[in-house]
């Protein structure tokens, strides 16, 4: 397995091209913008693009879609209908995929919106807004930020410490590291927040 990190300057949000070289497939991770440098990368190597994994539907993440259905067939998946309509296959709670000859794992952790998801592949996160290098991510009221605080540490603190983290904004990071260094994290888990309602 290969991952790739595309910059998209519109929301400075990160799109990951991820790649099975022996299957010669890739999985393509929040399209926010669709570079040449994406397409080239799919054609230069052959890959079969099977599918687009959305962390959550919002706008910076997933305006690429478009165009990659445009010239692809994947799947999508997804926790909300609206990101594909009818080809969306939509993911519930947690649970595990083989894509391409490889094997993602899904997990919901809503509070950043009601349809975030976190995909796992080999020791790779790939959390979109739900954690990002040093930061929880953003919520709009005290349940959404309690939902969140609790499923980031049941379901993303709790994985190997040298587990990396590819967020949908900002520099990658590490389990270890969060565990470590996030004070929007340890903060208000010492302050008993996650205990709470």
């Amino acid at each position: 397995m290969k991952v790739y990190f595309n910059l998209s300057l519109e929301g400075f949000s990160n799109c990951y091209v991820v790649t099975n070289p022996e299957e010669k497939a890739a999985i393509i991770i929040d399209p926010g913008t669709v570079t040449k440098e994406i397409l080239l990368q799919i054609e230069r190597e052959q890959l079969n693009l099977e599918a687009v994994l959305i962390t959550h539907n919002h706008e910076s993440h997933l305006k690429g879609l478009a165009t990659l259905r445009k010239i692809y067939t994947p799947k999508i998946y997804a926790a909300d209908y609206e990101v594909a309509d009818r080809e969306t296959q939509i993911l519930k709670d947690d649970g595990i995929l083989r894509i391409g000859g490889l094997q993602v794992g899904y997990m919901s952790v809503p509070g950043h919106t009601p349809d975030s998801m976190v995909f796992k592949i080999g020791k790779v996160l790939f959390t979109g807004d739900a954690l990002t290098a040093s930061t929880l991510g953003s919520t709009t009221n005290t349940y959404a930020e309690r939902m969140l605080l609790a499923a980031v540490h049941n379901k993303i603190l709790s994985q190997h410490d040298d587990t990396v983290i590819m967020p949908g904004h900002g520099p990658p990071s590490s389990v270890a590291a969060e565990k470590n260094f996030n004070t929007s994290v340890v903060v208000r888990t010492v302050s008993g927040l996650d205990d709470k309602g």
